[in-house]
């Protein structure tokens, strides 16, 4: 069984060399989230993305993450996904984990279409066999044919990302991670992709949405955390979350 468990996490990332530059300052906080603190070494600035964050996740949870931009939600997903290490405290991700934040990451532009199938499969946890045996899959979903003996450099950006899909999702996690639900492609393609998605949605152990679509979160999650300035703020259903959440207060950046 799959399951999640964060003790006072926090997250605190250090910004080099950002002394004095206001803006700089405030774009970087509003990307990462979280609040600005001062150190005793001033060409430092360092950003608490997320700040002594407290739950657990179980079998068929599927959690909504909601918050202005800024507010931590990818340095949570971030967490979960076990790119960053929480500063302090504690999380405890059991479960193979799928995430569907940065489909790009880990391929490699000089290597070809099939040689990236293997390395992404096996940064998505698979040994090398396995890897190679979710090739036909790739192959017959991509529709890339001959382009996937040609490096991926050659592609245009939506033959990249339909790659990238099309291995990110082939493997049934048991905890995925989203952000936001992902259309690639044309419209025949991003209806694929809409229900490829929403297949490994029914069939992970856990999920977790960051979105800014209300609808969404509402119709594949039974359950929401509210973050801002990298706190929780609440965590229950989504509608009593909602009706907490007052948007017009949390105006998202330009």
């Amino acid at each position: 069984m799959a399951s999640v468990v964060l003790e006072q996490a926090s997250v605190d990332l250090a910004i080099f060399n950002s002394r004095g530059r206001a803006l700089k300052s405030e774009i970087l906080r509003r990307t990462i989230g979280g609040d600005l603190r001062d150190e005793r070494d001033r060409s430092v600035q360092v950003v608490r993305a997320l700040d002594q964050i407290s739950f657990e996740a179980h079998d068929g949870d599927r959690i909504g993450l909601i918050g202005s931009n800024g507010a931590g939600k990818t340095t949570l997903l971030r967490v979960l996904s076990r790119v960053y290490p929480p500063t302090s405290g504690r999380a405890v991700v059991d479960g193979r984990v799928s995430t569907l934040i940065d489909l790009s990451m880990g391929m490699d532009t000089d290597a070809t279409g099939y040689e990236n199938i293997v390395m992404r499969g096996i940064m998505l946890g698979l040994d090398a066999t396995e890897a190679k045996a979710i090739t036909a899959d790739v192959e017959e979903f991509s529709e890339l044919g001959d382009y996937l003996s040609l490096p991926i450099r050659t592609y245009s950006s939506g033959m990249m990302l339909r790659l990238a899909f099309a291995v990110s999702t082939v493997v049934q996690p048991d905890i995925l991670i989203l952000d936001e639900i992902i259309g690639v492609g044309d419209a025949r393609f991003k209806d694929r992709a809409e229900k490829r998605v929403q297949n490994m949605i029914s069939n992970a152990s856990i999920v977790f949405i960051a979105s800014h679509d209300n609808g969404a979160i509402r119709r594949f999650c039974n359950r929401t955390l509210w973050l801002k300035g990298g706190k929780l703020m609440m965590d229950g259903a989504p509608d009593e979350v909602f009706a907490a959440y007052n948007p017009e207060e949390h105006t998202p950046a330009e």
